[in-house]
This record gives C-alpha cells, sequence and structure tokens, in this order.
C-alpha cells in the first residue's frame, strides 16, 4: 500500500500577498491619483506646458512618492516614541513578589540619666 502523503497544496496564492492593481500595490493608487492631478494643474493648466512635460512631472511625482513610502522605511522614522516618565513606586517583579514577614519588635534601648555626680570636676 502506498503512504498516504501529508503534502500541503496551495489553495490561494494571492493569500498573504500585498493587495495589488495590476503590477501596482493597492496603497499607492489614492496617492499617486491626488500627484497626478495636481502635476496637471500646475504643469498644464497653471505653467501652460506639453503634455510630454506634464507626463514627465507626473512620473517623477509618482516615482519620488514611490521611494519615499515603499517598506514604510521613510515614514516609519515619524512614529511618536513613548513618553517616559518617573514613577513613584517602587519595582515589584511579579515572577518573584517580596515575602512580608511580621516584623519582630525591637527591645527598647535602656536609657541612662547623665547626673553632675557621674563627672569628675
Amino acid at each position: 500500500m502506498d503512504k498516504p502523503r501529508y503534502e500541503f497544496r496551495t489553495v490561494n496564492r494571492i493569500l498573504g500577498e500585498q493587495p495589488r492593481l495590476g503590477p501596482f500595490p493597492a496603497d499607492q493608487i489614492v496617492p499617486w491619483s491626488a500627484i497626478a492631478l495636481i502635476m496637471y494643474m500646475v504643469v498644464k493648466g497653471f505653467m501652460q506646458q506639453s503634455w510630454f512635460a506634464t507626463g514627465i512631472a507626473i512620473a517623477w511625482g509618482w516615482a519620488t512618492w514611490w521611494t519615499v513610502s515603499s517598506n514604510k522605511a521613510f515614514f516609519g522614522k515619524f512614529v511618536g516614541t513613548p513618553r517616559l516618565s518617573r514613577g513613584y513606586k517602587p519595582f515589584v517583579s511579579l515572577v518573584n513578589p517580596p515575602r512580608f514577614e511580621p516584623k519582630k519588635k525591637r527591645k527598647p534601648k535602656k536609657r541612662t540619666l547623665i547626673n553632675s555626680s557621674n563627672y569628675r570636676r
């Protein structure tokens, strides 16, 4: 008899992948649309340049945005760090908590009164 084979079979290769729209990452679609609209208004509308210059400006904006925002390497620098402050309670370990033993009563020290007769003159 054949031994049963326990191999995993890939059902959906897309699972676990970054969402894409064709070759472009899905998280870049909205920023690229905004860049294209702004570049069109500035280069074609305001500066009255050709479509070629507008296309070059849009491609430059897209490439810059993709470089700056890829893999969160650039924008990850701007994540806020937690604010550290000093506490007023001492550290108590949760793993090894201190054992509180009842304190023994201390015997009071005997006090002696000092008389002037005890001193030599």
